[in-house]
């Protein structure tokens, strides 16, 4: 059996670096954000600015897609001492795989940005916090943390 040296195994996985750039730069995308993306038209609604903390109950948990073409996502109604609001957490898929388990009557403190959606207010979270648990959906600037590995 022949023996490959350390500088040919580099060469090669240079190789196979480069050949992925070249992929990547034909214009190969990712398809799995189904329009949860940070670049997609509902990503950016999120606005840096508008964030405020709610704390309240959970009256709903549905799964709906919040735009044509996209993937379902959860979104809860949460009734605070002020209003009943429509909060988006983010995409099923992501969602129903956190530890941190929601259910109608919850109580929870939602962050997030201010939108109107529908004509509607409505909160797309930031962070959810179920007693001592948090689920953390963005970072400070919007970016979805299910697209964190993406993040340039």
């Amino acid at each position: 059996m022949k023996k490959v040296s350390t500088a040919t195994l580099i060469i090669l996985f240079v190789g196979l670096l480069l050949g992925a750039d070249s992929s990547a730069q034909q214009g190969l995308k990712w398809k799995g954000s189904r329009g949860w993306g940070p670049e997609s038209q509902y990503g950016r609604m999120y606005n840096p600015k508008t964030i405020e903390t709610l704390s309240g109950e959970v009256v709903s948990i549905d799964r709906m897609a919040p735009m044509k073409g996209m993937h379902y996502g959860i979104h809860l109604t949460l009734k605070t001492a002020k209003e009943t609001i429509s909060v988006h957490l983010g995409p099923s898929w992501y969602i129903e795989n956190q530890d941190v388990k929601l259910e109608p009557h919850d109580t929870l403190e939602i962050k997030g940005s201010r939108v109107t959606f529908d004509e509607k207010p409505a909160i797309i979270a930031a962070d959810l916090r179920k007693g001592n648990e948090t689920l953390k959906l963005r970072d400070e600037k919007g970016y979805p943390v299910w697209a964190g590995w993406r993040k340039k």
